[in-house]
């Protein structure tokens, strides 16, 4: 049973030969570029060799809502042949160094067309999409702060970019961005946890010291 991702790898790993062998261009990002121009619509797809994005929406109240995190292995954004107009207010930037593989959408189409197993894997992709955007509904819905905080925790713990186990590479202001929340009131939790003997935190980091009390503190779904 898969559970809710916020960091996409790997799931096109097994095409990366297949598709150096089809039409594409290199492209390398450097740390903090764009991996396509705010406001441009999806009009590619870039399947990462190496390096990590984020992939996230900048409100006009001034607040960031982070959506994702892509990886080595993964393509994105994902293919399909309709323009729309949220995705002229969504942003990706290169967390790292970012060296891709980027194919016209018809050089995609003509692969998605032929290959089967790719087109099986690119709805595969989507649904694990969507999947997290069903889960983030429910969790902003019902969850009170700290459970929702716990939810997040634990799933990066499971899966998350830097791949480190139990220390999460994230700032509070990031995790923040991810849950639609207060500075403060991550901060309140955070200290309540730490009270707890659930985590400690350092700078720019997260380290999870009780994973089965933090996991006790989760809802269902995520489990």
């Amino acid at each position: 049973m898969l559970k809710p991702r916020y960091y996409f790898a790997d799931d096109f790993r097994a095409f990366y030969e297949y598709f150096l062998s089809r039409p594409h261009t290199c492209r390398t990002f450097r740390t903090g570029d764009y991996l396509w121009k705010p406001g441009q619509p999806y009009d590619r797809i870039q399947y990462y060799i190496t390096g990590a994005s984020v992939h996230f929406s900048d409100h006009e109240s001034g607040r960031r809502k982070i959506i994702s995190f892509h990886g080595p292995g993964t393509i994105f954004p994902g293919y399909h042949t309709t323009n729309f107009r949220i995705e002229l207010s969504l942003t990706t930037i290169a967390l790292s160094e970012v060296k891709v593989l980027e194919f016209t959408i018809p050089q995609f189409r003509a692969m998605f067309q032929a290959n089967r197993d790719l087109a099986e894997s690119v709805i595969n992709w989507y649904s694990k999409y969507v999947n997290l955007f069903l889960f983030e509904t429910i969790h902003q819905e019902f969850n009170s702060s700290q459970v929702k905080l716990c939810n997040l925790l634990y799933l990066l713990t499971m899966n998350q970019p830097s791949d480190s186990g139990l220390t999460i590479e994230m700032t509070q202001e990031e995790i923040a961005d991810i849950l639609g929340m207060s500075r403060v009131q991550i901060t309140r939790e955070l200290a309540d946890l730490r009270s707890r003997g659930i985590l400690s935190t350092a700078r720019g980091k997260l380290i999870i010291t009780d994973l089965p009390a933090l996991a006790s503190l989760c809802t269902e779904e995520t489990m």
